[in-house]
């Protein structure tokens, strides 16, 4: 594991995505970028769901100012491009992807983190987008899918000022679904991992590739999507046998959750 950028490990139809540069806290450069690309679509081939974390002391510091370089505007324009290339194999892919976060999630690691679909964050995690203080702006996505989860408003105060949120904020903005104990996040990402496995393909498609466009539409476009999408899984054999064995069960319904810890929201 020492020299992978990257750990790949596949378990039950969920693939464990590690970042593996622990000494450099995660950052990203434009090897473990290739890696990830090549990891989640690895995972699209053989997985039912993807979970991401990092190794050590975090889950990803950002781009890799380090190994930085001076570029031109079109190529600063082209790298940019690349990134959303990258995270959009993620967030548009064929399985859903859960980001276990701890420690750092900053910068680039947080437009990682944003191209999931589910975030799970432990007490250690701290979000920040300190592009600001450096003389840049963001490149990987964002202006539109940070923005989108905790508002333009939020976003700008974080590049602006260089605002951190801890892990307590970040769930009451939504910025996270899910908050546990430190050292939790691999197994509450795997326990959820394993709900999606058992859902439903032609739901999965709808929240992956329906639900996501309807937020762009007007209200009766989405609502017209909304009815095609529920022609399509409704009328499929797994709902069928689903509804079957629901109806063979008595029509119990989902048992409320016990009241305890955050984390259910």
């Amino acid at each position: 594991m020492s020299g992978e950028l990257l750990t790949y490990e596949l378990h039950q139809e969920i693939a464990f995505l590690g970042l593996n540069r622990p000494k450099k806290r995660n950052a990203i450069n434009d090897a473990l970028l290739a890696a990830i690309v090549a990891a989640v679509g690895r995972a699209h081939e053989e997985a039912r769901v993807l979970v991401l974390g990092g190794h050590g002391p975090c889950f990803c510091a950002g781009l890799d100012l380090v190994e930085h370089r001076a570029r031109s505007p079109e190529d600063v324009f082209h790298h940019s491009r690349s990134w959303h290339r990258a995270f959009r194999a993620i967030r548009h892919g064929r399985i859903p992807a859960i980001a276990a976060l701890h420690g750092a999630t900053v910068g680039g690691g947080l437009e990682l983190a944003a191209a999931c679909q589910i975030r799970v964050a432990d007490g250690s995690a701290f979000f920040a987008l300190p592009e600001g203080s450096h003389g840049i702006y963001v490149g990987g996505g964002a202006s539109v899918h940070v923005a989108r989860l905790i508002g333009s408003s939020r976003m700008a105060d974080m590049m602006l000022t260089g605002r951190v949120l801890d892990a307590a904020t970040a769930e009451r903005i939504g910025l996270v679904q899910y908050l546990v104990p430190e050292g939790e996040t691999p197994g509450k990402a795997a326990e959820l991992a394993s709900k999606i496995v058992e859902t439903a393909p032609l739901t999965v498609l709808g929240v992956l590739e329906a639900l996501p466009r309807i937020q762009d539409m007007s209200e009766d476009d989405g609502l017209f999507v909304e009815s095609l999408m529920a022609a399509l899984s409704q009328s499929g054999p797994e709902a069928a046998r689903r509804l079957a064995d629901f109806g063979r069960k008595g029509g119990k319904t989902v048992a409320a959750p016990a009241a305890g810890p955050r984390g259910n929201s």
